[in-house]
């Protein structure tokens, strides 16, 4: 005689980001574009009923300013705060400039983003830079 199972409980109902945020994926069967909430992991297309994997966001790094542990996040942030000490670094990107003090003379120099190193126009010092180093604020190239 067959044991009766007793029934599972439904899965949680499915709650969308708070800010209602969206991606694209293109389905892996019928190659329509759907559309899918941030975050998912996964989007099962209403067309073909193929399930198409996301795939995760890019990562990029950064080192932290007040404890220089290295810090991964999702590209595309503004601001990550380390776990280990709280500081609120800054996530430069591209197009981005940053400011450093000249190492010789202590003027205030700008520089873009990624760059080694930046030459003063002042006294011509050389001062390195990297992404340890940057502490104020950033601005945006104007096109």
């Amino acid at each position: 005689m067959p044991v009766p199972l007793a029934p599972y409980p439904p899965p949680p109902p499915y709650t969308p980001p708070p800010n209602g945020a969206q991606s694209q994926v293109v389905c892996s069967g019928c190659r329509n574009l759907l559309l899918y909430p941030v975050g998912a992991t996964s989007v099962c297309c209403a067309v073909c009923n193929a399930v198409t994997t996301v795939p995760p966001p890019e990562m990029a790094q950064l080192v932290c300013g007040g404890c220089h542990t290295l810090l991964m996040f999702i590209r595309g942030a503004t601001n990550v705060q380390c776990s280990c000490c709280h500081t609120v670094n800054l996530a430069l990107e591209a197009n981005q400039v940053a400011h450093v003090n000249c190492g010789n003379c202590e003027m205030l120099l700008r520089y873009q983003y990624g760059a080694r190193s930046v030459k003063c126009a002042i006294c011509s010092f050389v001062t390195s830079v990297g992404t340890s180093t940057i502490t104020t604020s950033e601005q945006k190239f104007s096109t």
